[in-house]
């Protein structure tokens, strides 16, 4: 699934290792969300942190897909960030 087609209250798990629950159903680079890390926050995250989203159907976390402006944003991202 790509990370566009997420909907609100999916779970997911981001790049860090940290869960969150999406706040929002819009697309892009950016996205809303609850992340519950050394504290509870939301606030926005990149798409490209995103790395799987809970499955129902399966009952287990899934991979995600990024689209290409995703990933473009990612590559800058690390090269201005390191």
């Amino acid at each position: 699934m790509k990370t566009n087609d997420l909907k609100k209250s999916t779970r997911i798990k981001l790049a860090n290792g940290w869960s969150a629950t999406l706040e929002d159903n819009k697309h892009g680079n950016i996205r809303m969300a609850t992340v519950e890390g050394f504290y509870t926050e939301m606030g926005s995250i990149y798409a490209h942190d995103i790395v799987s989203y809970f499955s129902t159907e399966a009952d287990r976390f899934m991979p995600v897909e990024h689209t290409e402006a995703q990933l473009k944003c990612k590559t800058m991202n690390e090269q201005l960030f390191g």
